[in-house]
């Protein structure tokens, strides 16, 4: 990678050095955020269709969905108001951690209006649209926002004032647009081989998908005589199967223990949201975040061997209830903010039979129904304690698990190592991106 002749140091630490002939700025200096509606003729717009974006319309590589409509006057009061070529930040947590937002350089109506979680940025003549969107998505700006959001756990923001603080470097007008067309190239060529590795991935889970709902609802024997189950989502069940209500064959609980560290209490690990998204497994493997918790918490919380923890929160309805299996008993970790940590009474259901249940299409369609909310959903408790459950034999229940681990390990070895790929090409990208608009790296 070329660099240019000579630097100069910032000033600014976390900056550092930057192109001798390059300048640096607070983004207020060079557009406007969260400016007001002035530009909005409500009186003559009032049926006009514009673009509604609530968040799960936005990617963290900065596509959108326009698909979904809505008439002004329905939603020019609590929602955020943006126009096209402005450029969208998501501001609540974990979706600005993720990188969702967008430059709406092609937003099919002249303005529109989405989720109230988005601060708007809108560039001025001193900046190049594109280059000040390609600044939101460097990892200084999402690692120092991070730092900077405040609220309470689950509700956290990045607020105004650290947007408008923040400080990049940059260059003449001329540059600015070599180097955003520099990085709209490359950027899509990341982006076409994640989304190729993607829509492999896609294969492979609905061929496990498939393994599993086959065997958690039909059983594992091809030939087996079927009956009515009486649930309309579940249809037909092995005639000497039974059906119950999970809450009378588990106790289900949903923590309030968050991240914050307290000197009065212990010190403990949390295994959090992410760590139950993005494992199917929860084992020693995970590096869980240290935390502290009260002794209650602490008894009322512990991981015991067999638990299945489930996300009952979510952007879209269709991404709840994700489910992660406890494989053993630990000391120190506990259940975190945002999960649903279930129990199998071990006398009528096992809980490795009960963590496939949740992975099966069939069932999990109960809980996208029960999910409720507007830009984030919430899975109340009733939902999952009264969602009924298909129940073999216990001896049949270990078979069934057995069958799906045997069956499903080789695929689920391959979508390990293509999600490696993934990750080392986002982390390439997001890198990239960093590199070229503070002059490390030389396009012109």
């Amino acid at each position: 990678m070329k660099r240019y002749k000579k630097y100069k140091d910032s000033g600014i630490e976390w900056v550092g050095e930057i192109p001798d002939h390059w300048e640096i700025k607070r983004l207020k200096y060079l557009a406007k955020v969260n400016s007001s509606k002035k530009n909005f003729d409500l009186e003559n717009n009032s049926e006009t269709e514009v673009v509604f974006l609530p968040m799960e319309k936005v990617s963290k590589h900065g596509t959108i969905d326009q698909d979904l409509r809505k008439k002004s006057n329905e939603v020019s009061t609590g929602f955020t108001y943006f126009e096209r070529n402005d450029i969208i930040v998501a501001k609540i947590t974990p979706c600005f951690e993720n990188g969702k937002g967008a430059f709406l350089e092609n937003l099919e109506t002249e303005f529109g209006f989405g989720s109230t979680e988005f601060h708007v940025l809108r560039a001025s003549n001193k900046i190049n649209k594109k280059f000040l969107f390609y600044q939101t998505k460097t990892d200084r700006f999402m690692n120092i926002g991070e730092a900077f959001m405040i609220g309470s756990a689950g509700q956290k923001r990045v607020p105004l004032s650290f947007v408008e603080s923040f400080i990049i470097g940059i260059p003449q007008l001329e540059e600015q647009i070599a180097v955003a067309n520099y990085l709209d190239e490359k950027t899509i060529q990341i982006d076409k081989l994640i989304s190729n590795k993607q829509k492999l991935i896609d294969l492979l889970r609905e061929e496990c998908t498939a393994i599993i709902n086959q065997a958690v609802t039909k059983d594992i024997d091809p030939n087996i005589k079927l009956k009515p189950s009486g649930i309309e989502w579940l249809g037909e069940i092995p005639e000497h199967w039974e059906v119950k209500k999970l809450k009378y064959v588990a106790t289900i609980q949903s923590s309030n223990v968050d991240k914050k560290t307290n000197e009065e209490e212990k010190s403990i690990l949390l295994c959090n949201y992410i760590d139950v998204y993005k494992n199917e497994f929860i084992d020693d493997s995970i590096s869980f975040m240290e935390a502290t918790a009260t002794e209650k918490e602490i008894e009322k919380f512990i991981l015991n061997k067999g638990d299945v923890l489930i996300t009952k929160d979510s952007e879209t309805p269709d991404d709840i209830a994700n489910p992660a299996y406890v494989v053993k008993d630990f000391d120190n970790v506990i259940c975190g903010y945002h999960l649903a940590q279930i129990r199998a009474n071990q006398i009528e259901l096992h809980g490795e039979y009960l963590f496939r249940l949740f992975q099966s299409r069939q069932f999990n369609t109960h809980f996208e129904v029960s999910a409720n909310g507007v830009t984030r959903f919430g899975l109340p408790l009733d939902s999952i304690a009264d969602v009924f459950v298909p129940l073999p034999s216990k001896e049949e229940q270990l078979s069934i698990t057995e069958y799906i681990l045997k069956e499903t390990q080789k695929i689920s070895n391959t979508i390990v190592k293509i999600e490696k790929e993934i990750k080392l090409l986002q982390e390439y990208r997001i890198a990239l991106i960093s590199e070229v608009v503070i002059g490390k790296i030389k396009v012109v």
